[in-house]
């Protein structure tokens, strides 16, 4: 089987992913400078190198020893507000890391390369469901460091044709391996449904919901929720696609379907049994009303089907893992 290198595999969607490629048989090389991953969440067969993107020369020293048939990369800076605070951080880690990693890997002649992007790069859309011909407009640093890194992929395939690529639009990941073996383990992590079950859990007094005035059935944002699971399955077929010679391409990754805040916030009430407290507070800055994915691409292109598309089964099994940490 090939050989994969995961950065950022010891994080939340790249040790999902790693699960998934080992459970398929592929061997699995995580990198990763462990700065919000956690070491134990490369599970065996797959090893850990531990190490930064910055570090090129011990990059492409493992790439030389490694011989990689593709990469998937999960390394990044992703939390908005600190993107606004910090701008440079984002640059530097997720554009700047992002075009060197690529200049590697034509360098060592891997032809597969997956990219972890973001809805973030449509900005406020004002039409949804979206689609990839959607137009960009990122209004923060995060998203624009993204959409440079995908402009950065597309024209290194253009000047190089031997190094293809996938583009993963990511809409609101959740949720956690089934089998409990992983989930969302970052310590500061500010996903609804992760902040929702601390709060069922005790470890939060209460959840606020940013804005009650939008333009929805119940006034908060409604947001497109995927399940880890489904999204780390969609990145081994994204790896399969490559490997038959199908084209290279850009696709959103959710299930066409929105929830509002309240009603994830029910959801986890629901499968947790706890009547925790919200408070209602103002709009954050940048907030979209509604923001659904149009997966068609994905589903007719790599025969995609979600088999966790529950928004319960989604909010129990972060819940799970929430009570584990």
């Amino acid at each position: 089987m090939p050989k994969i290198l995961v950065t950022g595999g010891a994080g939340y969607i790249g040790s999902h992913t790693t699960l998934a490629l080992c459970s398929r048989g592929y061997e699995v090389v995580v990198y990763d400078n462990l700065s919000t991953g956690r070491a134990e969440a490369v599970l065996p067969p797959a090893r850990l190198e531990v190490g930064d993107l910055a570090e090129t020369h011990k990059l492409s020293a493992l790439m030389a020893r490694e011989q990689f048939d593709g990469i998937l990369h999960f390394a990044g800076s992703i939390v908005v507000p600190e993107s606004m605070t910090n701008p440079v951080k984002y640059y530097t880690n997720n554009t700047n890391n992002t075009t060197n990693l690529i200049g590697l890997a034509v360098k060592h002649k891997i032809p597969s390369f997956i990219f972890s992007s973001t809805a973030a790069v449509y900005g406020m859309p004002e039409i949804v469901p979206v689609t990839e011909t959607s137009p960009l407009d990122p209004i923060n640093p995060y998203g624009r460091s993204k959409l440079m890194s995908e402009w950065v992929i597309q024209d290194t395939h253009a000047a190089h044709p031997d190094f293809s690529y996938v583009i993963l639009r990511y809409f609101n990941v959740a949720g956690a391996d089934p089998g409990g073996r992983i989930g969302q383990s970052t310590p500061k992590a500010t996903h609804l449904i992760k902040v929702a079950s601390q709060t069922a859990l005790g470890r939060r007094d209460h959840l606020k919901i940013f804005g009650t005035d939008y333009p929805t059935k119940d006034g908060t944002c409604i947001r497109d929720y995927i399940h880890v699971t489904d999204l780390a399955n969609a990145h081994v077929l994204a790896l399969n696609h490559l490997q038959a010679g199908r084209p290279s391409g850009i696709f959103n990754c959710g299930y066409g379907q929105g929830y509002t805040v309240r009603e994830i916030v029910n959801a986890v009430k629901k499968v947790s049994k706890v009547d925790f407290a919200t408070q209602d507070v103002d709009r954050r800055p940048g907030d979209p009303a509604t923001l659904i994915a149009d997966p068609a691409k994905l589903m007719q292109t790599m025969q995609w089907q979600p088999e966790h598309d529950d928004i319960e089964e989604i909010a129990l099994s972060a819940y799970l893992w929430e009570s584990k940490l």
